[in-house]
């Protein structure tokens, strides 16, 4: 009897400390109720082992309890909602990404809107319609080239806007690529003090696991992943299929910076040859983005789509079939996959259009065969003593047709210029005239522009208006070779405006004018930047309610903990009061039997 009570004590004291145990782990769930990433703890007190007094008996075998301990304290987690919320939360990210620089875009294309710009459209516009009135007046000449002017600047503002905000995409790219870098690294650490708290068997590593899974949280985010935990308790992460985190090491994203636009792509550095210029990029866009391929994740993929990997020009619209638009091949982002490089084509296409139209009415060419009415080479020299072959279907001065500045010279002067060519190129042939004598007349060879130098295309990058008409606005063409004033020339001019010349890209088969064109084109992206913004908002939705899911399952209720630390303090008093109860029994039968 005397050892049954000692033991109850025993009892007593395993209820005392498993109580106390659990109100601390009660309390610490409390203390992190607002801890981003907590998952609560749940006790679980199961009995001790039973001792056995009487083996052999069929009735009873006189058992006695050893008390209670704590069987389990549980980490809950689903790892099924942490799925869907690691996917909802990459979705959303690459959508918001998106819609972000689309945002951005439509924000210079309302400064497009708004007076400067529009203005500047309008008064271009009508100083030729003034100057059609007039060609000869040397005050309607001088109107046109300043507006010119003004239409060159405006644009070039606008489009230095965009490529500054590919610069400050960039910089956020290379940002991402170094915070992926660093999570990769967290979590092959936090797995390396896992595996040594949870080797013996006997501890959860909850706290850094908590950690581990914040990590692979934010992870998903940035980019595509998958992982999968061993029996060691080690977590192997892949990006974008490609192993990113495994037991030895953390396999980092290396920048291949670009020389020229200063664009950072991310590689992976374990699998690149870089001494040889052979680099395996993170991310391949030759598959389109969409949702049923489960490819529109993370946030990095959808900046560099959205910066896109060049400074385009009106070169990456014009020529190009539907398919070379909007597929990307290994080596290139296509223009219609791209927020930035459809802004700046775009862009740069109305600006093209409306130089070019201009520059041909007012230097008008024509074929060789169509000149000399005949389909006949000619061979000449040029300026620097070159020979030069001019075929039948080469473009020259239409010599017969053009018109001349007051110095009545031809070539007559282009209103816009290229920073590195000049329109003709003047080619000396001789040749026999009717009477059999031998004669130097003089071909003007257009200058075709170049598909890679930009400096020989008429672009934003290199355009100008002509410095001699700059310095003498009589020198813009306005008469013809008799010397008269030459309006037609001039009303011709005035009509490129109603005149529709320009498609916003190969998908779309309407020619439109250029002021269609402009408003199509702030319409697009206004409507595309509607359509990222509603699903960025309803993925928002998505990720809020999975996390609530989330949170049910493994958030802390402070209500309910308080319920259970009610319920422990309670068991604890108990305890206190068996123990009590334990000590005065066996206090009375040691006065007792010592009486």
């Amino acid at each position: 009897t005397m050892a049954n009570g000692f033991g109850s004590l025993y009892i007593g004291a395993s209820g005392l400390q498993n109580s106390q145990n659990a109100l601390n782990t009660t309390s610490n769930n409390l203390a992190n109720v607002n801890t981003k990433g907590y998952v609560r703890q749940q006790v679980l007190q199961v009995d001790r082992n039973y001792t056995t007094f009487n083996t052999t008996a069929s009735i009873s075998q006189q058992q006695s309890g050893l008390g209670m301990k704590i069987g389990d304290v549980v980490h809950a987690r689903d790892i099924f909602l942490d799925k869907s919320y690691r996917n909802a939360s990459g979705r959303q990210a690459f959508y918001a990404a998106t819609y972000e620089a689309v945002d951005e875009v439509y924000t210079f294309y309302q400064e497009l809107q708004g007076q400067a710009f529009q203005t500047t459209l309008e008064d271009f516009w009508t100083a030729f319609q003034e100057w059609a009135k007039a060609p000869d007046d040397s005050v309607q000449q001088n109107l046109v080239i300043q507006k010119a002017n003004l239409f060159v600047s405006r644009s070039n503002a606008v489009y230095t806007g965009l490529s500054d905000y590919q610069s400050t995409i960039n910089t956020q790219i290379s940002d991402d690529i170094d915070r992926i870098n660093e999570l990769g690294n967290t979590i092959f650490k936090l797995n390396l003090e896992i595996q040594k708290v949870e080797s013996g068997n006997v501890e959860t590593a909850m706290t850094l696991r908590d950690e581990r899974d914040n990590a692979l949280d934010e992870l998903a985010s940035y980019v595509d992943i998958s992982y999968k935990e061993n029996s060691d308790g080690i977590v192997k992460v892949s990006v974008e299929g490609v192993e990113f985190v495994d037991e030895a090491r953390c396999y980092e994203m290396g920048k291949n910076r670009d020389e020229i636009t200063g664009f950072v792509t991310p590689y992976w550095t374990h699998l690149s040859d870089i001494e040889n210029g052979d680099y395996d990029n993170v991310f391949s866009f030759t598959t389109p983005i969409s949702s049923d391929l489960n490819n529109d994740l993370g946030e990095l993929k959808a900046l560099i789509l959205a910066r896109g990997d060049r400074k385009a020009t009106y070169k990456d619209i014009v020529g190009l079939t539907s398919d070379e638009y909007n597929r990307s091949t290994a080596d290139s982002i296509a223009t219609g996959m791209s927020v930035m490089l459809q802004a700046q084509a775009q862009l740069d296409q109305l600006v093209h259009g409306m130089i070019t139209a201009i520059n041909d009415t007012l230097c008008p060419n024509t074929t060789l065969g169509e000149l000399t009415g005949n389909t006949a080479s000619l061979t000449g020299t040029d300026e620097n003593g070159n020979t030069v072959t001019i075929t039948s279907g080469m473009k020259v001065l239409d010599t017969k047709n053009c018109s001349t500045g007051s110095d009545k010279q031809i070539p007559p002067q282009e209103l816009f210029t290229r920073l590195g060519t000049e329109r003709y190129t003047k080619v000396s042939v001789q040749e026999t005239d009717a009477n059999g004598n031998t004669v130097t007349n003089d071909y003007y060879v257009y200058n075709e522009e170049s598909e890679t130098d930009t400096s020989k295309q008429y672009t934003l990058a290199s355009v100008s208006v002509n410095d001699k008409l700059v310095e003498q606005e009589s020198l813009l063409p306005h008469l013809s070779q008799n010397g008269e004033v030459n309006y037609d020339l001039a009303q011709k001019v005035a009509a490129l405006w109603k005149g529709e010349y320009l498609t916003l890209d190969p998908d779309d088969t309407n020619k439109v004018t250029f002021i269609d064109y402009y408003n199509n084109m702030v319409g697009a992206f206004g409507t595309i930047g509607s359509v990222y913004e509603s699903t960025s908002t309803s993925l928002s939705g998505t990720v809020t309610a999975v996390d609530n899911q989330r949170s049910q399952v493994m958030g802390v209720s402070s209500d309910e903990e308080l319920t259970k630390m009610i319920k422990f303090q309670n068991a604890y008093n108990a305890s206190s009061r068996f123990i009590n109860v334990v000590n005065e029994m066996i206090e009375s039968m040691i006065t007792q039997l010592g009486s």
